[in-house]
């Protein structure tokens, strides 16, 4: 067990840190509500948009297949190579409880027939159909991955907090508690032994001062 030396000024020192542990809880406590309530916001928009995702791509999917069944492949891996190009992202971020939440600045994900770079006689409808289909599905998953790292970011935090939050009700607080107690406990009992010395000397001095 730690020594703490016995003393006012420890007591008073103890008592200042107690204060500061419970007030630095209840911070914690708003801390962690403030990123539950984002977390519980975000994370429904996060199942919506997943399921969205989920539906998009199965359709994509079909789209596909019968493109390969009706075109074969060929037409659409030229019309694959032919189409693709990048897409600008800009990150932005928002800080909620010092946690930054990711937001995404697309360009323009989605294309006409004509700006998608391939031949339009070499091609079918399928095939603008499949394209069409796997933009949506693009946009939908840049969505879903700024959704996502933020929600991960405020699980961690929200995860810290509490172990912080925890650390100081069942570990820091109690201790200190202990400590003022044994503290307080030493000194009302040197308190008691000076009174009782005190008396004692007091007594002797009166005896001696009794005439025989």
């Amino acid at each position: 067990m730690e020594q703490v030396n016995a003393t006012r000024s420890e007591l008073l020192a103890h008592r200042a840190r107690i204060r500061l542990a419970v007030q630095g809880g209840e911070l914690l406590k708003e801390r962690r509500g403030a990123l539950i309530k984002e977390f519980d916001r975000l994370g429904v928009s996060v199942l919506e948009s997943i399921e969205l995702l989920d539906r998009e791509i199965a359709g994509a999917g079909q789209l596909l297949g019968i493109a390969v069944a009706a075109d074969g492949r060929e037409p659409l891996d030229s019309a694959t190579l032919a189409a693709e190009g990048g897409i600008g992202v800009t990150l932005h971020t928002r800080s909620v409880a010092g946690v930054p939440i990711v937001e995404i600045e697309k360009g323009q994900v989605e294309r006409a027939r004509t700006g998608r770079g391939y031949s339009l006689v070499a091609t079918s409808a399928r095939i603008d159909a499949v394209a069409e289909r796997f933009e949506l599905v693009l946009t939908r998953l840049l969505d879903v991955a700024a959704l996502e790292l933020s929600v991960r970011r405020l699980a961690d935090e929200i995860a810290r907090t509490t172990r912080r939050m925890n650390a100081l009700e069942h570990v820091v607080v109690p201790r200190l508690k202990a400590e003022r107690a044994r503290i307080s406990l030493v000194l009302e009992e040197r308190e008691l032994e000076d009174r009782v010395r005190l008396r004692r000397v007091r007594t002797r001095r009166g005896t001696e001062g009794t005439p025989s």
